[in-house]
């Protein structure tokens, strides 16, 4: 299985797997050994398009070769171009949606005798009882919380493609993460399109509900909290994060821009006066508290002055990570009608201003932390050389932060020990492991 886009996307690639019956199917890591080829797709912007499409390309040349009998295509793609697909790619046997993921056996079945669509409504929410073939490493895991949204920023195709915001059920998400923590996980990832909106379906941000159940159970070592829309985080939330042990002092904040005409163009709910009150709150309540955004590059309209104006604010220092994205027209959102698109060239260089800009901060963000102890999970030998060890502390999240490289000290992989930082480079740390050392 190729599983493509965001980690949310990664649960449901999981959750498809935990459906196939271990007596009829075989996981194999080589694309070559495969006879099915699953793919799960995204199809966010243009650029995850084009990664999918490409995935699915390389998958057919197995097919052609005649290792692979069927190559099914799953997830956001399929859910917005079936016909398309069908049409100009008919090396693919399957097709299926989101809603779908329960039935990927019965479908994987009838595909193996004859082509198969398979796209309804995105309706589907899996819980604690659903079964999950975990493939990422033995000590973290995402727990989604929610599916859909109700956000509807202008830029964005989420809510058509998986539909309104539905909650799972604090029961369920705790009873999940109690599994999880039991078979050996110390960290667990939230996420959701929106993870502040969690319970808004129901009548009422639940959250900071959610976290103080989540913090009973015992042996979970790390809780982070990631996607927190900036309109939607409260002083519940800020008082948990900056108060629970268990809680990584991280949050991760999309805010997409800092000007205010632009903000409201994106339909984002908070202006830049909010965005700001609110960084301030966090760094004064909570103040080692690790921050990283996302930012969109080059949307309709932007000028060089609110350009100017955003490149101004990242270079004022609040963040410690930043991702950017250059603005990708969406057919069927409101932005996609919007006059003066910018041209791909001038948001591509805007995207590198910016990202070469937080670089610098970045730098020096990391260089203030040599000298300090920090708390490290331990992930691996280092892929440069197996005398090493790797890992990430709390300030970095998985996939998508830097790493720590663990130049001294034993430690085994799944724990979390202490580790002084001795040096740092733009993204990446390196320390020693402090022997009798209390986190």
């Amino acid at each position: 299985m190729i599983s493509l886009g965001c980690a949310k996307n990664l649960v449901d690639s999981e959750v498809m797997l935990g459906h196939l019956p271990k007596e009829r199917y075989a996981i194999v890591t080589d694309e070559a050994q495969a006879d099915i080829i699953l793919i799960n797709t995204c199809a966010f912007v243009e650029e995850a398009k084009e990664e999918s499409v490409d995935a699915i390309l390389d998958a057919a040349e197995y097919k052609a070769k005649g290792s692979c009998r069927l190559l099914a295509v799953c997830g956001c793609l399929p859910q917005r171009y079936s016909e398309t697909l069908m049409r100009e790619l008919p090396e693919v046997d399957l097709l299926f949606g989101i809603g779908e993921i329960p039935h990927v056996a019965e479908l994987l079945e009838q595909a193996l005798e004859k082509r198969t669509v398979a796209v309804g409504k995105s309706s589907y929410l899996y819980d604690h009882t659903t079964p999950r073939t975990r493939s990422s490493p033995f000590f973290s895991a995402y727990v989604k919380i929610s599916e859909g949204c109700d956000n509807h920023c202008a830029y964005c195709v989420i809510p058509s493609l998986r539909g309104p915001l539905r909650s799972r059920e604090i029961a369920s998400v705790v009873e999940e993460t109690r599994q999880l923590v039991a078979s050996g996980v110390r960290e667990i990832n939230l996420v959701a399109q929106d993870v502040t909106a969690f319970g808004l379906d129901r009548g009422k941000r639940e959250l900071g509900a959610l976290l103080k159940e989540l913090t009973r159970i015992d042996d979970l070592g790390w809780l982070r909290v990631l996607y927190a829309h900036p309109a939607g985080i409260d002083d519940e939330l800020i008082d948990l994060v900056a108060g629970e042990e268990k809680i990584c002092k991280y949050l991760d904040i999309p805010i997409q821009h800092i000007d205010d005409e632009i903000l409201g163009r994106m339909n984002r709910h908070t202006d830049s006066a909010g965005i700001r009150a609110l960084l301030e709150k966090l760094r004064a309540r909570i103040p080692d508290v690790t921050l990283r955004t996302s930012l969109i590059a080059g949307f309709p309209g932007e000028t060089d002055a609110q350009f100017s104006r955003l490149l101004d604010f990242v270079q004022e220092g609040w963040f410690d990570r930043i991702g950017v994205f250059r603005y990708s027209r969406e057919e069927g959102t409101p932005a996609a009608e919007l006059p003066d698109q910018i041209p791909a060239r001038i948001s591509k260089l805007r995207l590198d201003r910016l990202m070469k800009a937080q670089k610098r901060i970045s730098f020096r963000k990391n260089r203030a932390l040599i000298g300090k102890v920090e708390p490290v999970l331990v992930e691996g030998v280092n892929e440069e050389t197996d005398l090493l060890l790797r890992g990430r502390c709390a300030r970095q999240a998985p996939d998508v932060d830097g790493q720590v490289y663990i130049t001294a000290g034993q430690a085994v992989v799944g724990d979390i020990v202490p580790l002084r930082i001795t040096d740092s480079s733009d993204y990446d740390l390196i320390g020693e492991i402090v022997e009798n050392e209390e986190l």
